[in-house]
């Protein structure tokens, strides 16, 4: 077939060849064809190109940046101090295991975590760095559930404490590093950057405190471990991870310079010394409204006012719904009991609320609140 086709073609080569040669016959194969300007636009006859600075000089290339940082030199400070934690919890005979993480605080054996982790327990064990499987004394372990924090101590010394580092320095884009427990698999880590440095979340996560975002990879599992900066010092405690098929690479930590004063006070105390107005507090809506046969549909429904306390001195009494605090008004239980913990203690505050079909006005000299049942 190829042989065919080039004696076909070889004669009508020969024919347009010959008619070119002869003058004022043939085609010029590449008339209409211009050569382009040097500036990529046609100038017409006589027309000269302009310079936009005949003088500029491409700039010279320099790296300013440096090399990265060294990941793997934080990781290694900092992960000695990184604990696994076991949980077990019996119910209806069946034992349920979970898991997360920690950070030794103090080289006596203090460790750090989320009160999620350990609330519910009945038995914690701690994996030290070095394999050891320490059980936690349950007498020794403290938990604030409002900033979802938690400490506990094992009975082993001289073990490494982290440095503690102040989020409060943190910017933008500074580098971190995500130390845990990773899906109950180990300790590991992923490393990130700061995508916001002072969150307030929404009521549905409950955090008072300020959240640092990053997206560093936050799983399951590397709740109560360490947020470290470059320096490897606990800028956050890792707390939790926006769950959502269309969300990628937002977690959120504690940050360390709210959480501070709120370990001190669970090591200190075993609790979080806070204002107090002693009442029990659910969020109305219609069908809370409705089971309940309430004037209002919308507030914060007291459930409990305990004997004694501010409220009950003030004469609120379960039933009733609150509507303005601290001449705010409340939708919901969590905005009242922030209002509440972010007053003084002895400080007065005003109170409206419904009782019944009426409306009433009320104030409260808020204490300290006493320590925890159990």
């Amino acid at each position: 077939m190829w042989m065919r086709i080039r004696r076909l073609f070889l004669p009508i080569i020969l024919v347009a060849l010959i008619i070119s040669l002869v003058p004022g016959t043939g085609c010029d194969l590449f008339s209409g064809l211009e050569e382009p300007s040097q500036n990529g636009s046609s100038l017409s006859d006589g027309e000269d190109a302009t310079a936009i600075d005949p003088d500029w000089q491409a700039p010279l290339l320099d790296n300013l940046s440096g090399p990265l940082p060294s990941i793997a030199d934080v990781v290694a400070m900092v992960k000695p101090s990184v604990v696994a934690i076991t949980t077990e919890m019996v119910s209806f005979g069946y034992t349920t295991e979970g898991g997360g993480s920690g950070w030794i605080i103090d080289e006596s054996g203090i460790i750090v975590t989320n009160a999620h982790v350990v609330s519910e327990a009945d038995s914690i064990t701690v994996t030290l760095d070095d394999g050891r499987v320490i059980p936690v004394v349950m007498s020794t372990m403290a938990i604030d559930v409002q900033t979802d924090l938690a400490v506990l101590k094992v009975n082993v010394g001289n073990l490494p404490a982290v440095v503690v580092g102040d989020s409060e320095q943190l910017r933008v884009g500074d580098w971190v590093v995500a130390i845990g427990n990773s899906l109950g698999l180990g300790v590991r880590a992923t490393v990130g950057i700061v995508s916001q440095s002072e969150v307030t979340v929404n009521e549905e996560l409950g955090q008072p405190l300020r959240l640092i975002e990053t997206d560093a990879a936050i799983n399951p599992g590397n709740s109560g471990g360490p947020l470290v900066n470059m320096a490897g010092e606990v800028i956050g405690i890792n707390e939790a991870k926006v769950q959502d098929i269309q969300v990628e690479g937002v977690g959120w930590a504690i940050a360390s310079t709210d959480a501070l004063p709120i370990i001190q006070s669970l090591i200190n105390k075993g609790y979080v010394i806070r204002p107090w107005l002693g009442v029990g507090t659910q969020t109305v809506n219609p069908t809370v409204a409705f089971w309940n046969q309430l004037a209002v549909s919308s507030g914060v429904l007291i459930t409990s006012v305990s004997p004694g306390s501010p409220a009950d001195t003030a004469g609120l009494k379960a039933g009733d719904v609150v509507v303005s605090f601290r001449g705010v008004e409340v939708t919901t239980d969590y905005q009242m009991v922030r209002g509440i913990h972010t007053a003084e203690i002895g400080q007065t505050v005003e109170i409206v609320y419904w009782s019944g079909n009426s409306r009433y006005t009320t104030e409260a000299t808020l204490v300290e609140s006493p320590p925890p049942q159990g």
